[in-house]
């Protein structure tokens, strides 16, 4: 049992640290918002070690990260926001990959639907709550897919990759 917990926090620890850093590094060059880059490591630990560790993933990185480097911004509520949507990667891509045996990219592509619908019914209610101007529902899958184009190509390219790669790694262990 030991041996099971410490091996969650340390893979959820590492992609929680690289779900940090790789933004950094994009939003020094203002590209951070194009290329959504927190969501690979989420969608990753989904992938392949499941929906447990997407979850933990997707659920701590948005706000450490917040705390730690002010991106995503806590007001508007952009960092809780983030945080529900990247849990629902985390837990879709694990449950797609892992319980329903799809392909990465269907894991990937089906996980993106289904984090970008729960971030436009956050914004659609959340948003209000809070004063804000509201967003239609579906805007993470119309126009608000849009401007993130680039990083659905980017995630669509770069996971399949990266899973392949750490997965062949993972069975020599």
């Amino acid at each position: 049992m030991h041996a099971k917990r410490t091996r969650l926090i340390t893979v959820c620890g590492l992609f929680i640290s690289a779900g940090i850093l790789i933004p950094m590094v994009f939003h020094a060059f203002g590209l951070g918002k194009v290329f959504l880059p927190m969501h690979i490591p989420v969608l990753i630990a989904g992938i392949l070690y499941g929906p447990e560790y997407g979850l933990i993933t997707g659920l701590i990185t948005p706000g450490l990260s917040a705390l730690l480097t002010g991106m995503p911004p806590l007001m508007p509520p952009t960092a809780q926001a983030m945080t529900f949507e990247l849990a629902a990667y985390g837990v879709l891509s694990g449950l797609l990959a892992h319980r329903f045996r799809l392909s990465v990219v269907l894991s990937l592509v089906g996980a993106m639907v289904g984090g970008r619908l729960v971030y436009g019914l956050l914004g659609a209610s959340l948003l209000l709550l809070l004063g804000f101007p509201s967003v239609p529902v579906l805007y993470p899958l119309t126009a608000g897919l849009v401007s993130s184009l680039p990083g659905v190509v980017l995630q669509l390219a770069v996971v399949p990759v990266v899973v392949a790669l750490l997965g062949r790694h993972q069975r020599r262990l």
